[in-house]
């Protein structure tokens, strides 16, 4: 049976192991132009500028990252072309990763400084706009 009353739950935090927390939160504030909200010994909180949700917590781990993520983030350009905004993740130190996406495909796979895969989406947040 399927409940279809009042929203019970909604995302608080989304999650990242890192061996370099503050690495890769500082990575992920500065693509989203986020800041640091929290630290402590176990790791690190970001949010957007007014602090809402969800937010990303960075927390450290000793082993490396092994496989492909099984969830991931999609971004999508803002205020800048697609172009644009993959010069800048390249200048902050994304790098293009093969997840087995294969040629032609709309949009890019990256990975954060730790190897976590991310895409960016071939249409801006402007060209999505704009087809509503």
């Amino acid at each position: 049976m399927v409940y279809c009353g009042p929203m019970s739950s909604r995302i608080a935090a989304i999650a990242i192991d890192a061996i370099r927390p503050r690495v890769v939160a500082e990575f992920w504030c500065a693509v989203l132009d986020w800041q640091i909200v929290d630290e402590d010994s176990d790791g690190i909180s970001i949010a957007p500028r007014d602090k809402a949700w969800p937010s990303i917590d960075v927390f450290a781990v000793p082993e490396g990252k092994g496989v492909k993520n099984r969830l991931h983030f999609d971004l999508r350009a803002d205020g800048l072309s697609t172009a644009e905004e993959l010069e800048r993740l390249l200048a902050l130190g994304a790098r293009r990763t093969d997840v087995g996406q294969g040629e032609g495909v709309s949009w890019v796979v990256l990975c954060d400084p730790e190897g976590n895969e991310f895409c960016l989406l071939s249409r801006t947040v402007q060209d999505v706009k704009n087809l509503d």
